[in-house]
């Protein structure tokens, strides 16, 4: 079977989907690929996105929120805690999303705009011309589908294929992923008001944990281990341990297990006739984990870029530059501040995390937002900070 289109979609997450619809919305025939047979299984992540970055790009639906949280609580290994408000919490804290659903909202809008949506279709290559790319070659239940097209969009997650196919150097260093495990879990106990991070290193080493409430004493509860300090089922156990001691009457309901990218910009996100977004182009927070919002910002992007370069008649790396520079410029910048505070946090000791957090007791900090709080950080923790100064001057 073949078919023709001027856009192929590989990946029907968030940043799939707000390509498939922008695009089609400028008139394109889309085409968006997904290889599982339900979008939006299995969730592979906290779920958590902030409100006004969200309401900036789609009308929320109330179906689509487990959860309305007033703020962040932040633990030190010691116990101390600071609150943030949702609005300076950062681009997780705000709505608690259901992802099932809300994956699927995203996909159904754009196929209202006039993509055609493939589930259970694998990309299993690239079609080339003369080396170019000209199209993806996927299988579809069972049976070989060649789709014919001048762009093709790379929304496939983690370590992308279609970005290695197209001759991007995708892969990830251990030191640039996260190991990560969460339950459902229920709970008598858990804050339906705050989304929960926790520090330390014999909690999750080089990570945290976290747990986001979803209503009705339910929490995706969840840790991350840099890659160089975990091995086989590590995630795993200690996320075990972590629930046994903060939820010890807590009954746990679902269970997913990923990897998470933490890593600096990746060189190039384009190729002649490929973009990537999303996890497949390291749109992901390197400090947070956090990848739901930029993805989409990525994806609006990408879509645009895609009509205007059709439209032109280039569809060469030099003709998708403009999606390049714009999201660099955009999200970029934030992912590389993101990217230093992480790769000095995750060398911090206990002691350390105990004394910085100590340290904000008698400041109001809850309107801050991160940098805002770094510099409080750095005023009253000039030498073990040093490291971080001109990201806080």
């Amino acid at each position: 079977m073949s078919m023709k289109c001027d856009l192929v979609v590989v990946g029907a997450g968030p940043g799939g989907s707000m390509t498939a619809k922008t695009a089609a919305q400028a008139g394109l025939k889309v085409v968006m690929l997904e290889k599982r047979q339900e979008i939006g299984e299995p969730v592979r992540c906290a779920e958590g996105v902030g409100k006004r970055a969200l309401c900036e790009m789609v009308k929320p639906e109330p179906e689509w929120i487990a959860a309305e949280v007033k703020g962040a609580k932040i633990y030190a290994p010691d116990g101390t805690s600071i609150v943030m408000s949702e609005d300076k919490s950062g681009s997780e804290v705000g709505y608690v999303l259901e992802r099932k659903v809300f994956d699927r909202a995203l996909a159904m809008q754009a196929a209202q705009a006039g993509a055609k949506v493939m589930v259970k279709t694998r990309a299993l290559g690239l079609i080339k011309k003369d080396g170019v790319p000209c199209g993806v070659s996927a299988m579809r239940l069972g049976e070989p589908l060649q789709i014919e097209a001048p762009i093709i969009i790379g929304a496939d997650g983690v370590e992308s294929k279609v970005g290695r196919w197209a001759g991007i150097d995708t892969t990830l260093k251990l030191k640039d992923m996260e190991t990560c495990a969460q339950f459902l879990v229920q709970d008598s106990t858990i804050d339906d008001e705050y989304t929960e991070f926790f520090l330390g290193n014999s909690i999750a080493p080089a990570g945290y944990a976290w747990a986001f409430p979803k209503g009705e004493k339910l929490a995706n509860v969840g840790l991350g281990v840099l890659g160089t300090r975990s091995k086989p089922g590590e995630a795993t156990r200690l996320l075990n341990e972590f629930v046994k001691a903060r939820y010890p009457n807590g009954k746990v309901l679902e269970m997913v297990v990923g990897g998470d990218p933490c890593a600096g910009q990746i060189e190039s996100t384009t190729s002649d006739g490929v973009m990537l977004v999303g996890d497949a182009a390291r749109q992901t927070d390197p400090l947070t984990g956090g990848g739901i919002l930029s993805a989409m910002q990525a994806g609006i992007m990408a879509g645009e870029v895609a009509a205007k370069a059709l439209t032109a008649g280039d569809v060469s790396k030099a003709g998708l530059k403009e999606y390049e520079d714009r999201w660099r410029e955009d999200i970029g910048k934030h992912l590389s501040r993101s990217y230093e505070f992480k790769e000095f946090f995750v060398k911090l000791t206990d002691n350390d995390l105990n004394q910085m957090l100590g340290s904000l007791k008698k400041e109001d900090i809850s309107k801050m937002d991160l940098r805002g709080m770094l510099r409080v950080l750095f005023r009253l923790n000039p030498k073990l900070l040093w490291e971080l100064r001109h990201l806080v001057v």
